[in-house]
């Protein structure tokens, strides 16, 4: 399955992107914001690009963001987890090169409107750490609602627990 639009491609996890995951995994805003574990190496980056592919236990779905004109060009993820009944969260993230553009919006805006009308949900939820203005910016741009901040409620990539930013979107909104 993929998705499209104006100059946006979303497409299922292969086996060939775990070097530029793995890539991604060592910038510094990704592995704050966005933390793989310890000692990431090809091999674990090829279980975490298999993990995003099987979507079998219906709790996740998570696709590639690409580059339309050459789509073996991974510029970032966007995922739907904990999907449950008829509620699930949304993550992202983003390369360094292809930041800027509004790619991040463009796919949870995407992503957002196939997951109400195909997975039947009603809630999803944004979390971001209060200290990730950016992930805010998308929130706002992709029509999530700021609801609240959640204090203490997620431990980072520095180890530390950070205070989050919990923003939403209904299927009526």
């Amino acid at each position: 399955m993929n998705l499209t639009g104006p100059d946006l491609l979303l497409r299922p996890w292969r086996d060939g992107d775990a070097p530029a995951a793995l890539d991604a995994f060592r910038d510094p805003d990704i592995a704050l914001w966005n933390p793989q574990g310890e000692g990431l190496d090809l091999a674990a980056a090829r279980r975490w690009v298999r993990r995003r592919a099987d979507w079998s236990d219906g709790t996740k779905v998570a696709l590639a963001l690409a580059d339309p004109t050459d789509p073996a060009v991974l510029l970032g993820s966007v995922s739907l987890h904990r999907v449950h009944e008829d509620d699930a969260s949304i993550g992202y993230w983003v390369v360094p090169a292809a930041r800027g553009r509004g790619l991040a919006s463009a796919a949870v805006v995407r992503f957002t409107a196939w997951a109400f009308a195909e997975l039947g949900l009603h809630r999803i939820e944004l979390c971001h750490a209060v200290g990730n203005p950016a992930s805010c910016r998308v929130a706002e741009r992709a029509g999530y609602l700021a609801e609240g901040t959640l204090r203490q409620s997620h431990r980072y990539g520095d180890g530390r627990r950070h205070d989050e930013h919990l923003h939403a979107r209904l299927a009526t909104d």
